[in-house]
């Protein structure tokens, strides 16, 4: 361990070594459902690595929750129920859905904030024909796509206790925006962020999204890694939802598999390394804790800020 670190870092096999951990069931079933398109992870990594983080976020919690209590107690005044906020960032490809897919399933299992919304920033793109007009198409995901204000002013709501919180809904198949559909949240307990550009900062702005965060995480893995989970989850998506005709991504559904491959690489160096080296991977360092993956998906290291 680098005694000079801002982080506390484990391996693996300390990282599972976590005493009092919570005895929670997930099914074979229920993981199938949470885990990523092309994530060759097992269930063992919830009980090795989920669990013991989710009971170390369940302890932030309590103190989070008991502060509120004693802040409405000495202000004898009523202070409106605000959720624990969590941001997940990391690249494209790298599993922030999962893991967030997975935080809101355990987490949601105690009785003290069984109530964990997940929102993810893809609502906050602005529409493609937005995109269109000012001509960023292909910077969809870089920071300028997305609007910040209206992001902000979500989670600025959340923070304040506001009970019910509407979010904009993205369609993966429609690349796009769906109009006139919303996420509507009530008084969550937490409340689960989950995007690529949660941590960024534009030093043009005075408030930037993190400053609304209780905790953080950041998704790390090699780059070749998760390039490589991007070609692969591509190839799998040629043979899927690109099939659909209704998908924004079905000319590439005839690819053949050279040239679907071909293309993933195209992809992924001219638009996603760009964004992750430019936006992504600088900000790393500004969450609270980095799950460092290895090349199978599996998670080798937790580094926990100190």
């Amino acid at each position: 361990m680098n005694t000079y670190s801002p982080y506390f870092e484990f391996g693996r096999e300390d990282w599972g070594s976590v005493n009092d951990l919570p005895h929670f069931q997930i099914t074979e079933e229920e993981f199938e459902q949470l885990r990523g398109l092309n994530e060759d992870i097992s269930i063992r990594e919830v009980s090795e690595v989920y669990l013991p983080l989710t009971r170390l976020i369940h302890l932030y919690v309590n103190a989070f929750q008991r502060l509120h209590a004693e802040m409405r107690s000495l202000l004898g005044s009523p202070v409106a129920k605000s959720p624990y906020i969590i941001g997940i960032a990391g690249s494209v490809a790298v599993g922030k859905s999962t893991t967030a897919r997975l935080m809101q399933t355990l987490l949601s299992q105690w009785d003290q904030h069984s109530n964990v919304a997940l929102v993810t920033t893809d609502g906050f793109l602005y529409p493609n024909h937005i995109l269109q007009e000012r001509g960023m198409m292909d910077k969809k995901g870089f920071p300028e796509s997305y609007d910040i204000k209206k992001l902000i002013q979500f989670i600025g709501n959340a923070k304040c206790g506001q009970p019910e919180l509407r979010a904009p809904v993205y369609s993966h198949t429609a690349y796009d925006i769906l109009q006139g559909e919303e996420q509507i949240i009530t008084e969550p307990d937490i409340l689960i962020l989950e995007g690529i550009n949660v941590l960024q900062v534009n030093t043009e702005a005075q408030v930037f999204v993190s400053d609304y965060f209780d905790f953080s995480i950041y998704i790390d893995a090699d780059e070749a890694n998760i390039r490589k989970w991007y070609v692969e989850r591509f190839q799998m998506l040629r043979d899927t939802a690109f099939q659909n005709p209704e998908s924004y991504f079905h000319r590439y559904a005839s690819l053949t598999q050279a040239e679907a491959i071909q293309k993933a690489y195209q992809i992924w160096e001219q638009i996603n390394a760009v964004n992750l080296q430019q936006n992504i991977l600088p900000t790393k360092e500004r969450a609270k804790l980095i799950v460092k993956k290895g090349p199978n998906h599996t998670i080798e290291q937790v580094c926990l800020r100190k």
